[in-house]
């Protein structure tokens, strides 16, 4: 348990293990860093649980994209499950003990976006674990207003993956889902959130598209009515000998992969939506006239989570017990292997993997 000072809230220690960024290239190492002090409008986190996000890879493996947005020393990770252990004193609605997780997106609340309802596009954000300080960390400062608070009694790991089931949940309910036909184009972690999601708000039929077996197969396990490994079979013809010659009433682009982004075009319905939360790497060409226009179809950008609309969303969700977190998170590592973590997520044979971190 954590030591507290006379006042009954403080750490005693004045510095915490971190996992951090502090080189470039490969890999992140240890690092001890000061305990945070908080402002007025914070509080810090003991953090439980931490998953490790496809952006904790990105930065670990050190690619193009991390070594244009990531400073170091940078203490990465930005999913967690924590408690409480201090209050700023301008806080509210809150208590020392309570168990939390955050949404990573710290917004101005003063832009235009921020003020009209859409503080997931805010113009001046910043992400937690990558423009700021991340949660692979025993302690953390987070902006009270960022705050969510957790059922105490549920397992902290699955906790700590509300964050992309958030992203799942915005992606999914962008539009009507109930008794529509879905392709989930690409199951890595949160494309198995989407499948979950998807068949917890009622789609007829769910078809999960990707090109590894493991995930495929979890896809599967979880509820998805179809599993379409895409190097193995034509995803197109497939489709739409499941759901009839039209194609899909919804497509939820999950992979970033551009040219299955493309062939997804020709399988959804004239009318249809297309929700896109996956990143091409390169610029993708399309026909828009035949594709898109003379087809009718929406397209939408999804980015990070309505705040806090998609939050209430994913609480009705958990509460009435609609998914299957016990099975999508596949593993779970104390932090002191968080190598090996990092290495199976690189190998794609699993779902959601954790670090457990505190107590």
């Amino acid at each position: 348990m954590l030591e507290l000072n006379h006042k009954g809230r403080y750490p005693m220690k004045q510095t915490m293990k971190t996992l951090s960024k502090h080189h470039l290239g490969p890999g992140m190492s240890w690092v001890d860093k000061p305990i945070p002090q908080i402002k007025a409008n914070e509080v810090l986190v003991k953090v439980l649980s931490a998953s490790i996000c496809g952006t904790d890879v990105h930065i670990y493996t050190w690619d193009a994209w991390a070594q244009n947005r990531i400073q170091q020393p940078h203490t990465m990770g930005h999913e967690l499950s924590g408690r409480i252990v201090e209050l700023g004193k301008d806080v509210n609605g809150f208590n020392v003990g309570d168990i939390v997780t955050t949404e990573t997106h710290i917004v101005c609340h003063t832009c235009e976006f921020c003020l009209s309802h859409q503080a997931h596009i805010c113009a001046h954000t910043k992400v937690i674990g990558v423009d700021i300080d991340g949660v692979f960390a025993e302690y953390v400062a987070l902006p009270a207003t960022n705050l969510i608070q957790c059922d105490p009694t549920m397992d902290h790991d699955l906790l700590s993956v509300q964050e992309p089931l958030g992203n799942a949940v915005h992606t999914v309910m962008a539009g009507d889902i109930k008794n529509k036909t879905v392709a989930v184009l690409g199951v890595g972690p949160i494309g198995i959130l989407a499948v979950d999601v998807a068949k917890a708000m009622g789609a007829s039929k769910v078809i999960a598209v990707d090109v590894n077996a493991y995930r495929l197969d979890l896809a599967l396990k979880i509820g998805a009515d179809a599993a379409i490994h895409s190097f193995n079979e034509n995803a197109d013809d497939r489709i739409k000998a499941l759901v009839g010659p039209y194609g899909v009433d919804v497509v939820l682009e999950m992979s970033g992969n551009g040219q299955a982004l493309k062939q997804a075009l020709g399988y959804l319905k004239p009318g249809g939506r297309m929700s896109i939360l996956g990143i091409p790497t390169q610029e993708v060409s399309l026909d828009i006239g035949q594709d898109i226009v003379f087809k009718g179809i929406t397209i939408q950008g999804i980015t990070g989570r309505r705040m806090y609309e998609t939050w209430d969303q994913i609480k009705i969700l958990l509460n009435e017990q609609r998914l299957h977190l016990d099975q999508i998170v596949t593993h779970r590592f104390d932090w002191a292997d968080y190598e090996e973590a990092f290495k199976l997520m690189e190998s794609g044979n699993c779902g959601k993997v954790v670090l457990k971190i505190g107590k």
